[in-house]
């Protein structure tokens, strides 16, 4: 489980309030917001990326705001898969490698090849990134954030590039491969809130629970 607590983040001209949120586990959670709303720096906080201002960030019951980088770094190395915006995949390595990244951290990959057919991408696991069409790579980050099996999933924006029906087909996939995980999406698109437990509005403040 993952609950913050009071949390703000605060800039030069202006603080973001955040306030309580709980995220469950096995639930599914999707963040939307307006561009500076705060989305994904939330995304950044929860995986101790960001410094946080104030308040609390507890996941289970460890509260990381009051740990060292050091000791955050490894929870995100072991604990949770993050799916960056922007991929940041190795362009001319292939995907089998890109995939098993985190094995230079001592993190072993799990189950690589349930993971690749669940996505689909097992006949791409030789190829280089470069060759890949967006979905695919999409797909590609999506296998290295949860091939460790991590206990959270965070992905911040991971249909932003793609074509609706693609990022569709992508979302599907990520749930289904985060049973039993705490998945939380940051997005601007609204038409996929169907497909998630949970939705969090950070422009209007208001958080929904179904």
């Amino acid at each position: 489980m993952i609950t913050t607590i009071g949390l703000n983040k605060q800039y030069k001209n202006h603080c973001i309030n955040y306030g309580d949120f709980t995220f469950e586990n096995n639930k599914s959670y999707i963040i939307l917001g307006a561009s500076g709303s705060g989305k994904s720096t939330l995304l950044n906080m929860i995986a101790g990326i960001t410094l946080v201002s104030n308040g609390e960030i507890l996941i289970d019951n460890i509260n990381i705001v009051k740990e060292n980088q050091e000791t955050r770094d490894n929870i995100r190395t072991h604990k949770i898969g993050y799916i960056y915006q922007d991929f940041k995949l190795i362009e001319d390595m292939n995907v089998e490698d890109n995939i098993n990244i985190l094995e230079i951290c001592g993190v072993k990959s799990k189950n690589l090849i349930s993971v690749a057919e669940t996505l689909e991408i097992t006949n791409k696991l030789n190829r280089k990134v470069r060759t890949l069409s967006g979905g695919e790579k999409q797909r590609v980050a999506i296998a290295r954030a949860i091939v460790k099996e991590p206990e959270i999933i965070l992905a911040d924006e991971p249909t932003g590039s793609l074509h609706y029906e693609i990022g569709e087909i992508i979302i599907k996939k990520l749930i289904e491969c985060s049973i039993g995980k705490i998945l939380i999406v940051v997005s601007h698109d609204t038409r996929l809130v169907k497909y998630f437990d949970g939705i969090i509005e950070l422009d209007k403040g208001e958080n929904f629970y179904d």
